[in-house]
Formats: C-alpha cells, structure tokens, sequence
C-alpha cells in the first residue's frame, strides 16, 4: 500500500517567513533620516535592540527599527 505525500501547510512554513530581514546601517540611517553615527549611538546606547555584529558591521532587525519608531510615537 503506498500513500501519497502528504501537504500539510501547518507543519510546513515559507522559508521567507522563517527568515528575519536584517538592515545595514546606512538602510536605518535613511529610514530614520539621521547620521549613521546617530545609528551606532542608538545601538551602543541600547535603545535599537537586536543588533548583530557581522565581521566589522552591524546589522539589526528590521522589526528592531519598527519597534523603535513605534516607542518614539508613543512617547510624543
């Protein structure tokens, strides 16, 4: 008796959903429009959290940037 394959989407995510979109730091410094040396601030200072180091660049999370935003409009 042979079966079919079974599709299950439940069990089975898109590799684009499973992966973070990381930014670079001139990527957040243009969202922001602010100085690069501003987005090493912000890193250095914990207040974009989740940055990476890769090599001798860093690199954050993409959702980091929108929760930074996020808590910069709730505060005003």
């Amino acid at each position: 008796m042979t079966t079919a394959p079974r599709s299950d989407a439940t069990t089975l995510a898109p590799a684009a959903a499973r992966e973070e979109e990381f930014l670079k730091i001139g990527e957040i410094a243009a969202r922001l429009r602010v100085s690069k040396m501003t987005v090493y601030r912000l890193i250095h200072d914990g207040e974009l959290q989740g940055a990476v180091r890769v090599g001798r660049s860093f690199r954050v999370p993409s959702r980091a940037v929108e929760a930074y935003l996020a808590a910069g409009e709730i505060g005003q």
